[in-house]
């Protein structure tokens, strides 16, 4: 960094302690892919493009609507209609004409997927769907490509680093790790559905371009094997940990091959097939003497259980608590399915026997739904 000019831009950054120019030059020279340019990728993109990253691909094919403004401040009114890559880049080349902007006005599939992340050095998911989610999960995995990860919705946001080289050269965990299988439609509402606080990606999308930042420079703790969690209404930062799981790396592609063969859209739930029961199933099991419910949800979650007894093992505590676990079936329930799924597939992975252990399809909002539905028809 021998430019007077880049110098100074980078000046205030390059004077922390432990950061210093050979930080500054490890950014200079990074390469990295962001997938989305709405709520997360704004942030993500003006404080990488601010940061000094060396080159940025940017991978988006939708246009700008007024619905988009109260959260993805790097557009304004007059861009409305016009592609997201487009107006980003434009933007962001006034920001520094320094960094290297490359566009893909593309929806990223199983096609084009592999080939477009080769080129980068690490790989930051700001999309909106879960079908996006797990194609670029597997895809980093099958490449060798660490993976920035965040989500939004309502007032909370997620963040977490995936397949990162750790000190035994073994990759840390991935995606299917903490969410082994897609949920199926409407099982989990998206931002459309939900709603979304407008500050909130602009927090969330900031903790994504740290964590990029970390890794590109190799300073601080990153968010490996861990998931963080941010809470809007109470302020509130909670930190999961989790580990690498046999069960969910089943559901990775083994190769390229299969990887195009993959129909991320309407992706094969083998675990659902596996573990999971239905609500009808799920009141026949609770006559049994010989089973057990598990809610693996936060204490604070709603709708809270009061129709049958239960006991509450929150996931982040579930691997300390198994061998508590005696020989009778057990059932774990969640929000939506998908937490209690994973709960299923860990105690299996744990005692080496899936014949025990179910998933209530849907989670305990489902089956409320079903049960209200049942007694306004009686």
């Amino acid at each position: 960094m021998e430019d007077k000019n880049l110098h100074e831009r980078y000046q205030r950054q390059v004077i922390l302690k432990g950061f210093g120019a050979p930080a500054q030059n490890a950014l200079l020279n990074a390469k990295v892919l962001v997938i989305g340019a709405g709520g997360l990728g704004c942030p993500v993109l003006q404080y990488l493009t601010a940061a000094g990253i060396g080159c940025i691909g940017v991978v988006d094919d939708d246009v700008i609507s007024l619905s988009n403004l109260h959260r993805q401040v790097l557009f304004d009114s007059n861009d409305i209609g016009k592609p997201k890559t487009r107006v980003a880049i434009i933007k962001l080349r006034m920001m520094n004409p320094d960094t290297k902007l490359v566009e893909y006005q593309i929806r990223l599939d199983n096609n084009n997927c592999l080939d477009i992340i080769s080129g980068y050095d690490i790989i930051v998911d700001c999309t909106d769907n879960f079908a996006s989610r797990y194609m670029i999960n597997d895809a980093c995995v099958l490449k060798g490509k660490p993976l920035v990860y965040a989500a939004v919705s309502g007032f909370e946001g997620q963040v977490a680093v995936f397949n990162v080289v750790g000190k035994g050269k073994e990759r840390t965990g991935n995606y299917r790790d903490l969410f082994p299988v897609q949920p199926k439609k409407g099982e989990v509402l998206n931002c459309a559905e939900a709603g979304v606080l407008g500050v909130l990606p602009g927090i969330t999308g900031s903790l994504q371009a740290n964590e990029v930042i970390k890794l590109i420079t190799g300073i601080g703790a990153k968010l490996v094997n861990q998931l963080l969690t941010y809470n809007a209404i109470h302020n509130q930062f909670i930190v999961y940990e989790y580990n690498s799981s046999i069960q969910s790396s089943a559901f990775i592609p083994a190769n390229e091959t299969d990887f195009l063969k993959m129909n991320y859209e309407n992706e094969c739930t083998a675990y659902i097939d596996h573990f999971g029961i239905n609500a009808e199933k799920f009141d026949e099991m609770l006559l049994q003497s010989n089973t057990k419910v598990i809610d693996v949800r936060e204490p604070h979650e709603l709708p809270f259980v009061t129709e049958f007894e239960f006991t509450r093992i929150p996931l982040e505590e579930l691997k300390r608590k198994l061998n508590e676990f005696t020989k009778e079936n057990i059932i774990f329930i969640c929000q939506t399915g998908v937490r209690s799924m994973q709960a299923a597939a860990i105690a299996a992975d744990h005692f080496d026997n899936s014949s025990r252990f179910f998933s209530l399809q849907g989670g305990i909002v489902a089956w409320k739904k079903i049960h209200e539905m049942n007694h306004n028809g009686n």
